[in-house]
């Protein structure tokens, strides 16, 4: 960000994991189409084309899903959770080409409007065995088309943090459509027992995974909390001095909020854990060039005040500190926005006057 701020997303590491999604998209497809091919020599092109689409969509779908806990158990994860919006828009556009194929190939040569023709050609909505599923992926594309369209920080900016975050946790709602239309299809299709076991499986990762992050989120929260006992009326004792990387921050528990205590060239400065992009968690990322980036989109902060340089006004609190015994005391309320501090010097020996 800043006068020579470029998008995040374009950027030349965004750029080699963009080659890496299409190269990775067009190696699974030709793959799917030639092990499907010796298994069913009856199968046309065009059908093994549209299976292709659906199922690498499905595929990442699961990955992006995935990250996101991951990266909440383990930062390891946190490279791919930067590059989450790329996949999601490749998701998207698999899932398009696969209903665009699917809708002319079923649809597109009679006397009815195609997309009439999806909604309308089978009704039995009181039969299981024959229960319309085309419908349901229709309605999960819409949705993911629209999570790709408003993918650009334009959108952001212009919907609102909150209206945005509330719709694109949509994609919740279009992948339970999509395990309806992946299962009734295969049901339908009498494909074998493969496709609902693999679908269960992979719903249960998904459960697994949210449940287990939840759970390290709450542990590491209440942990926090019972460590940052108040000393000397407001102070919480958040952590020791070396706790804290260079370059890096720890992230603690104070009076409910999580708070980033990022240490860089000898000082300590205090800063809401919470990112006013998207609400990434902006104690995960680093100092360069003497700003807090956060690890999601590249947002900046001044770690004196929390301001983000100029052109952009986004803003975080701050918070006060200061070392006593080589132990990081941090005053738990937040200070207005914009408030300007005076990071904490670091002695040689770790600790200052308090």
């Amino acid at each position: 960000m800043g006068h020579t701020y470029q998008a995040v997303q374009w950027n030349p590491q965004k750029k080699l994991y963009d080659r890496l999604i299409v190269g990775g998209v067009i190696l699974y497809l030709v793959s799917f189409i030639a092990v499907s091919a010796a298994v069913h020599p009856e199968a046309t092109l065009e059908t093994l084309l549209i299976r292709g689409l659906g199922t690498s969509a499905l595929v990442l779908l699961h990955i992006i899903l995935s990250i996101g806990p991951l990266a909440r158990r383990d930062p390891r994860w946190l490279p791919l959770l930067y590059n989450r919006r790329h996949l999601g828009v490749t998701m998207a556009t698999l899932a398009f080409l696969h209903g665009g194929f699917s809708t002319l190939q079923f649809h597109a040569f009679g006397d009815v409007n195609p997309i009439v023709s999806l909604f309308t050609s089978n009704t039995r909505v009181d039969s299981v065995a024959q229960f319309p599923f085309q419908p349901l992926g229709a309605m999960a594309l819409v949705i993911l088309v629209i999570m790709a369209a408003t993918s650009h920080d334009f959108w952001l900016r212009n919907l609102s943090a909150p209206t945005w975050k509330a719709l694109h946790m949509l994609v919740y709602v279009a992948y339970a459509l999509i395990l309806l239309h992946v299962a009734l299809g295969s049901l339908q299709t009498h494909s074998g027992m493969a496709t609902p076991a693999a679908l269960t499986l992979g719903a249960a990762w998904l459960g697994t995974l949210h449940v287990l992050a939840a759970r390290t989120e709450a542990s590491r929260d209440h942990r926090d909390n019972d460590e940052g006992a108040l000393q000397e009326e407001r102070w919480v004792d958040a952590c020791g001095v070396d706790e804290i990387p260079e370059g890096r921050a720890k992230v603690v528990v104070a009076a409910g909020d999580r708070v980033a205590i990022f240490r860089s060239k000898g000082h300590l400065s205090a800063l809401s854990s919470v990112c006013q992009h998207q609400n990434g968690p902006l104690g995960e990322g680093r100092v360069v060039d003497g700003l807090v980036v956060c690890p999601w989109h590249g947002f900046q902060y001044r770690p004196k005040c929390g301001t983000s340089p100029e052109p952009f006004d986004e803003r975080v609190p701050t918070f006060r500190l200061r070392i006593q015994d080589g132990r990081v005391l941090l005053d738990p309320r937040p200070l207005p926005l914009g408030t300007e501090t005076d990071p904490v010097s670091i002695t040689p020996a770790g600790s200052v006057p308090a």
